[in-house]
């Protein structure tokens, strides 16, 4: 299945629109319907007695200060600070929930990303940056909560002004009103033929971040080859190009995010001249009031100004809208690693079978045709065969890392798809020629993903690695199983490293436990005590191993050449070791 984030030149996938958006994220939202009720109120309140203000100011000129009294000119101004206190109060309350529904909206998209990612298998991985996954998840998702905790805000707060000062304009002089509202007619049209344009940019320029820090992720994890090699003007070269790429989107979407702001400036300072010629010949034909001028003067203000800012709150919708189509591209995926009915299990059963796989990775050709092959209870088989010949996509299979495209795997008489993943992982170990490790201690390593060792003390868990014979490798780290491992293993050797890795395979007890290249590493007084500890193992185990040094697979049960796409039994060591030196003259 393919699972890349974006299409074939490299741009985001096709925006939704923003209802849809809206829904999506509702789901989100939903436990926080009491604090947008009660924004939803302080807005309404802070709007309506922002627009009732310049009325109050237009009936204070009129009524008292063109007649000199000034008695009345103090109760009204007494009257506005009252408003306008209460207005500030509303404005603070507002501010503060939206505030909190954003940070737990940010909180809460973050976890539901997460756990997406956490479902995906393993081919999303090989098909996607982890930097530009990593920015999803941080940048992108930030964008989104600025925009509920601050636009969002504005946003509403000003589309309450905007309708009640256009709905007061109106009401007082309705010829003066259509006037006053002919620049806005003009803003609408040019709002709405840019808005898809500001979001392809903004789209563009996240996309671009996402890629630089993909290329900053992998050259930092890449750097000791980079520094080995002496490549870091390679290095310097791809940086520059990501950060080119990057600055030239970011400049784009600048632009294209502040390109309304003059112009509704313009529109606004347009709409007072007309009101005031306008008002200015209404009063000297006696149709109109100094005070009603000064308060449609203010009203156009107050329509123009929000009108303004939500040039820049329009801006940010477009850029939240265009993160959520980053977001939502991970959120919409489904894995294809399903777990389907178990069915009937076959008796008599080998322990793990391939039967008829076929395979091929996404957009690629078929990299194992047609495999048959069968594992008995106990035995050792050894992969081998020239670099690319399928032999670690056979194990990945064998492990259902993968699906095949065709045939099936078979575990204890059962499709492997029915098992679940616990169960899988339980029955099926896996050692890796560079294993996983994460910042912590020897134990913590040792203990992940064997929850039923996690609560024992130190002393049981040597009892339990004496068990399974694996208690010795703890010799080689200074502190045992408190000694402190940083994330990737960067303090303790690689050879120590693959010693973790085999103890917490071991202590599985897996039914299968493959080993890719797991020697690798390792110096060879190492390699021969790991030796005799799979021998050691319980003698239900099936060891798989893929190894390039033939004395691995020396006392392997059954020898199988691995090599374009086929999977051939190699029979005795000496016809295996001919195989490969055939292979060899042939390359």
């Amino acid at each position: 299945m393919k699972y890349t984030l974006t299409d074939t030149n490299g741009n985001a996938a096709k925006p939704a629109s923003a209802l849809s958006a809206l829904l999506k994220l509702w789901p989100l939202l939903k436990d926080e319907k009491k604090n947008l009720v009660l924004a939803l109120i302080a807005i309404t309140l802070n709007s309506g007695l922002t627009l009732l203000a310049p009325l109050l100011i237009g009936h204070t000129i009129d009524t008292y200060i063109q007649t000199f009294h000034y008695q009345g000119v103090l109760l009204f101004a007494g009257i506005l600070l009252g408003i306008y206190l209460v207005a500030f109060v509303a404005n603070y309350f507002q501010t503060m929930l939206m505030g909190g529904v954003g940070q737990r909206l940010l909180f809460s998209l973050r976890n539901a990303v997460f756990h997406k990612l956490q479902e995906l298998p393993v081919a999303f991985f090989n098909q996607n940056k982890a930097g530009d996954l990593i920015s999803r998840i941080n940048n992108d998702t930030d964008k989104l909560n600025q925009f509920f905790s601050q636009a969002l805000l504005q946003f509403v707060s000003n589309a309450f002004i905007i309708v009640g000062a256009g709905i007061f304009l109106l009401t007082i002089n309705i010829k003066l009103g259509a006037f006053a509202l002919v620049p806005a007619l003009g803003l609408l049209i040019l709002t709405q033929a840019l808005s898809a344009w500001i979001r392809r940019k903004n789209a563009a320029s996240m996309q671009a971040l996402g890629g630089m820090s993909g290329e900053i992720q992998e050259s930092l994890a890449n750097f000791k080859v980079v520094v080995a090699f002496n490549r870091r003007d390679y290095f310097r070269k791809k940086f520059d190009e990501a950060n080119e790429t990057n600055y030239s989107t970011s400049i784009k979407a600048g632009v294209a995010n502040n390109i309304f702001t003059p112009i509704y400036g313009f529109c606004g300072n347009l709409a007072q001249l007309i009101v005031l010629a306008f008002g200015i010949y209404l009063i000297t034909a006696g149709a109109f009031t100094v005070g009603l001028l000064v308060s449609y003067l203010v009203y156009v203000t107050r329509f123009y100004d929000p009108l303004r800012q939500l040039a820049s709150v329009w801006s940010s919708f477009q850029t939240a809208m265009a993160a959520w189509d980053r977001i939502s591209a991970i959120m919409s995926l489904a894995s294809d690693m399903v777990v389907i009915p178990g069915g009937e299990t076959i008796p008599g059963a080998h322990l793990l079978a391939l039967e008829n796989v076929h395979f091929h990775y996404p957009d690629g050709k078929e990299v194992l045709h047609g495999i048959n092959l069968t594992l008995e209870e106990g035995k050792t088989y050894a992969l081998v065969g020239p670099t690319g010949g399928g032999k670690t996509t056979t194990a990945s299979l064998m492990a259902r890392l993968y699906d095949p495209t065709e045939g099936k795997v078979l575990l204890h008489g059962k499709d492997i798809r029915s098992f679940e993943p616990s169960e899988r992982t339980k029955n099926i170990g896996f050692i890796l020629q560079e294993p996983f490790l994460f910042s912590g201690t020897v134990r913590e390593n040792i203990l992940y993903g064997n929850d039923e060792y996690k609560h024992l003390s130190n002393e049981d868990i040597v009892v339990a690695l004496q068990k399974a014979n694996v208690d010795t490798l703890l010799s080689h780290f200074e502190k045992g199983l408190e000694t402190s491992v940083t994330s990737g293993g960067g303090e303790i050797s690689l050879g120590q490293r693959q010693l973790i890795a085999f103890m917490r395979a071991v202590l599985k007890d897996p039914d299968v436990l493959i080993l890719d290249e797991a020697t690798a590493n390792i110096d060879t007084v190492t390699e021969k005590l790991l030796e005799e500890i799979l021998q050691n193992l319980p003698k239900h185990t099936t060891r798989v191993i893929i190894a390039h040094r033939l004395n691995t697979i020396e006392n392997a049960d059954e020898i199988y050449f691995v090599n374009a796409g086929e999977v051939i039994q190699a029979g005795s060591f000496d016809h295996a070791v001919e195989m490969l030196l055939h292979q060899e003259r042939q390359s």
